[in-house]
């Protein structure tokens, strides 16, 4: 493979993602990280940017001694029509040969347009989870920051993270009533 793409939104980075991107470096030349729902920010679902994420991935990628050469983040918007998802990867992206994920969605999505598929072992899938991290934290339990990369803890920290969740999550209930 010499130019994979890997979709996800990294709400957090996590531990789980570190490893797929690991496997992924030991399979083809470069990876595209295409941090998707890129508009999104500011909800319990979605409480960091894109900018946030970027800079947790480039971040934890230089502390673990990444060749920056072989990576590219690329932030990217949501598109309503999964048909042309692909299509609309392949226009905002550089050219990549494969994909990478475990969401049966997206590998047949892929699938469709002809890419072969890689799929990167699943580490601790109960514990390394976006939901769980953001759950831990909205609960105050700070175990969470044993579940990311220590640069993820360091912007979540520098950017009042954990708070911005825990003030999302009463903005609910008031909206929720």
């Amino acid at each position: 493979m010499k130019r994979t793409v890997i979709p996800g939104r990294f709400q957090p980075f996590h531990l789980g993602h570190l490893h797929a991107v690991k496997w992924l470096l030991n399979r083809c030349d470069e990876l595209i990280i295409a941090v998707c729902s890129a508009q999104k920010s500011h909800t319990l679902e979605n409480p960091f940017t894109a900018g946030e994420r970027i800079l947790m991935i480039r971040e934890t990628l230089r502390k673990e001694g990444v060749d920056p050469w072989r990576i590219m983040i690329a932030p990217v918007q949501d598109i309503e029509y999964n048909s042309i998802w692909v299509c609309y990867l392949e226009s905002i992206l550089p050219p990549f040969d494969s994909a990478a994920s475990r969401n049966p969605l997206v590998i047949r999505l892929f699938k469709e347009r002809g890419y072969s598929i890689l799929q990167p072992p699943l580490t601790r899938r109960e514990e390394y989870s976006g939901v769980r991290i953001r759950r831990m934290m909205l609960e105050g339990d700070d175990d969470w920051k044993k579940l990311v990369p220590e640069p993820v803890v360091e912007v979540i920290e520098h950017i009042g993270g954990v708070e911005r969740l825990r003030e999302l999550a009463k903005t609910d209930e008031v909206i929720r009533g």
